[in-house]
């Protein structure tokens, strides 16, 4: 059963509290399919939940310039914050939307953000579900940054191609030259697939341009969904969350920014048949090229030649994660209603 946060009277949702406790929590188990697993989640690692009570947890980034956690709680139009000795708070609000019609605090109504990352100019951007767009709010992220309630200034950065208006821009990942590649399903819609307001009848793969230059790169995939680079960025990974095509991926990036001809990078239809919860959804690389990918099951973790090599049962709908935490190496998984973590001994692009 779902868990609704309070709404306070300005409408700002209120924040679960967590009891206080001697033990961590811990989220589902591990499940070692590989030798090779160990060498990047030891043996005594554990997925420990750090915050709770969410309706849908999304977009998780670490701030490194701030050494704290940011993540999308979807239904409720809002980004949190996290940081370790000070747990949660609010941080941005609206975060998605700033229509006048009432829409979120329910499961199934997500007008909030979704994927969330910091531009290379560290500032906040967002994939905004209800306003139909990516988003960027103009401040340098730092650890002593105030929340963002209430109006504030944002920089819309795509909404529409060819004069028609994005669906609702779900997951991004930042290239180093400063493109951005972003997917595009309809999931923020009210109506989902059946919208009126709706106009493109495909669901996109992005490329915008550090001039503005919109470009669409494949409108093949059903329902793209989470999007991540290779370390060397010369491969795109691309997930599909339909449950009759859950796949990941990979497209060659051409040095123009552009894709060529993807091909399945994994297929995970056994673990659907397995009744595994989850689809193919948000995703991180490491270091070495592996994919940390949510999925059915929770986080699967593949090597780059596509090898299962076991992954995080979570036992819910598991939407994201990240790597952050001082060295890069702790693993924060958006867990449904719930934020884990768990050390790693590997660490994540960028770190």
């Amino acid at each position: 059963m779902y868990r609704l946060a309070v709404l306070l009277l300005a409408g700002v949702p209120a924040l679960p509290m967590a009891a206080a406790q001697d033990k961590p929590t811990i989220i589902g188990k591990i499940v070692r399919l590989d030798p090779a697993f160990d060498k990047l989640v030891p043996p005594e690692a554990q997925l420990e939940k750090i915050a709770g009570g969410y309706i849908w947890t999304e977009g998780t980034v670490w701030v490194k310039n701030g050494g704290y956690l940011l993540f999308s709680d979807i239904p409720n139009n809002v980004v949190i914050k996290w940081k370790e000795g000070e747990g949660a708070s609010k941080f941005v609000y609206p975060a998605g939307y700033t229509g006048k019609k009432p829409r979120g605090g329910k499961p199934g109504d997500e007008p909030g953000s979704n994927g969330l990352s910091i531009d290379p100019q560290g500032r906040l951007t967002l994939c905004e579900h209800g306003d139909r767009r990516v988003a960027r709010i103009d401040v340098k992220l730092g650890p002593d940054t105030k929340p963002f309630i209430g109006a504030m200034k944002k920089t819309t950065l795509a909404y529409q191609i060819n004069g028609k208006r994005l669906n609702s821009p779900n997951d991004m990942v930042w290239h180093s030259n400063g493109d951005l590649y972003f997917t595009d399903p309809p999931y923020g819609m009210e109506k989902i697939w059946d919208d009126p307001a709706r106009e493109l009848d495909y669901c996109g793969v992005y490329l915008l341009k550090p001039d503005g230059t919109l470009k669409l790169l494949t409108k093949e995939l059903s329902r793209p969904n989470g999007i991540a680079l290779s370390p060397d960025e010369k491969t795109l990974y691309v997930a599909n969350s339909d449950p009759f095509r859950p796949v990941w991926m990979a497209f060659p990036v051409n040095s123009d920014g552009t894709i060529g001809e993807g091909k399945v990078f994994y297929d995970a239809s056994h673990l659907i048949k397995a009744k595994k919860v989850g689809l193919p959804d948000g995703m991180k690389v490491d270091i070495h090229g592996n994919l940390w990918a949510t999925g059915p099951g929770g986080v699967l973790v593949l090597t780059p030649d596509a090898k299962l090599l076991g992954y995080l049962d979570t036992g819910v709908p598991t939407a994201n994660c990240c790597f952050g935490g001082p060295d890069g190496s702790t693993l924060y998984v958006a867990c449904n209603h719930d934020i884990g973590r768990i050390r790693t001994t590997t660490k994540g692009k960028g770190f």
